[in-house]
């Protein structure tokens, strides 16, 4: 399988960060963004809640497919939160861009100081 490079994975979360821009103010009849919107931050962050929890468990089964699954369920719940609280995807990218190359270690240490 060929692996996406970073730029293709840029563009895959923000294209879908777009639709779901797009479907945040729709009918929740009929979007499921809309209805996980029209319930408030606390139903969207307890929807996470309950995906890491799925995803953790997927990996302590050691399932890939099932990792998979559920790491993408945790990440879409994650891409609406940030939706919710005026957020992109490039925002979580460029701070994770900042981090790379630095050391946990140093990382945390910057943080304290």
């Amino acid at each position: 399988m060929n692996q996406p490079t970073r730029v293709q994975t840029a563009g895959i979360l923000r294209e879908l960060a777009d639709v779901l821009e797009s479907r945040r103010g729709g009918d929740p009849e009929t979007s499921y963004v809309a209805r996980l919107h029209a319930r408030g931050l606390d139903a969207i962050l307890k929807k996470i809640g309950e995906e890491a929890t799925e995803t953790v468990m997927a990996a302590k089964d050691g399932d890939r497919g099932k990792i998979v699954y559920e790491t993408a369920d945790l990440w879409f719940h994650t891409l609406v939160m940030l939706s919710a609280c005026d957020l992109r995807p490039e925002d979580v990218l460029e701070e994770l861009d900042r981090r790379f190359g630095l050391s946990g270690v140093e990382e945390k240490r910057a943080r304290k100081g």
